[in-house]
């Protein structure tokens, strides 16, 4: 999210809009999920939830064309907005609220493309009240957007988070490594299930006996899906950016990969898969990303939704 300083610099949204939007967004959420129909929600998200969803709604609606008639209606309370103060367009906010799910904090981040636009959520993460960060605020309680580049005074910008993930998860040269991992070792990023843990069960499926795998991932770039952060006191920042994924599995000579077993990708699935399955996947993540001189710190999940948005035999 590049701030423009030659622009008036105002508040993102009104507080009163903005919980309009939230109402508007839980109200198509929960009419698509009962229907199981991508249609009635695609007017309110946008970017990298849209395409999961998307794709998720389309595969479960084949599965159960009789749609999920015992679907529970999500509740959001206890809303807190985060608005910024933002020069020209594309403008955000921050909703975070209990849910009827769990008892976590629901955050959405809602984007605005121009003011002929809605809002629409393009985020959505689940995180602790522990893990939730105290923003920097101005005098008015407004907040901070993080601009790109060397101006973020991070250790990674936000415009450079989803390619240096990308190249993280790259195990590609990794092969030969045996035990070691000299990239997550020297990675910005802390080790957990979203970063070492997840390169540790790509490398045990490069090559096996009976098939091997190719990875291939690319970061999702603005202006279709924008990083977006904010400054947390601690001169860090909340960040929520997009990653694509594709991940090819090829079987040994002579052999098939049979039917899919998982009823969702055959539902997604674009030709037959004989001796290759390619899986076309996109995430969205939240992240704590400290800065620039705060010491040794890494970056920091605290969420990763990962959603198929297509399949592919061959």
């Amino acid at each position: 999210m590049t701030v423009h300083g030659e622009r008036e610099i105002v508040p993102a949204v009104r507080k009163a809009e903005a919980a309009k939007a939230l109402k508007a967004y839980t109200a198509a959420t929960n009419k698509a999920n009962e229907a199981l129909d991508p249609a009635l929600d695609k007017d309110v998200e946008t970017g990298a939830l849209a395409a999961i969803d998307q794709a998720g709604l389309k595969a479960r609606g084949k599965v159960s064309p009789e749609g999920n008639p015992k679907y529970t209606p999500l509740e959001l309370t206890d809303v807190r907005y985060t608005i910024p103060k933002l020069a020209g367009w594309p403008r955000f906010f921050l909703a975070d609220a209990d849910s009827n799910r769990d008892d976590n904090r629901w955050l959405l981040v809602f984007t605005r493309a121009g003011v002929d636009q809605k809002w629409k959520a393009a985020y959505l993460s689940v995180v602790t009240e522990e893990e939730m960060p105290e923003f920097a605020t101005d005098k008015d309680g407004y907040a901070e957007p993080v601009p790109d580049g060397d101006a973020s005074g991070l250790a990674v910008a936000p415009d450079q988070l989803s390619r240096t993930y990308a190249d993280f998860l790259d195990v590609s040269t990794d092969a030969g490594q045996g035990a070691g991992d000299a990239k997550a070792q020297d990675a910005p990023f802390a080790p957990g299930p979203a970063t070492t843990q997840l390169r540790q069960q790509r490398k045990s499926q490069l090559r096996t006996p009976t098939y091997w795998t190719q990875y291939d991932d690319q970061p999702g770039r603005a202006p279709q899906y924008p990083p977006i952060a904010l400054r947390t006191a601690d001169g860090g920042a909340l960040a929520f950016f997009a990653t694509h994924h594709t991940q090819k599995r090829t079987v040994a000579q002579g052999s098939r990969i049979g039917r899919i077993g998982d009823p969702y990708i055959r539902a997604l699935m674009k030709g037959e898969a004989r001796r290759t399955l390619t899986l076309i996947k996109m995430s969205e993540s939240a992240v704590r990303i400290p800065a620039k001189d705060s010491g040794s710190e890494r970056i920091e999940f605290l969420h990763r939704l990962e959603g198929l948005t297509e399949a592919r035999g061959g």
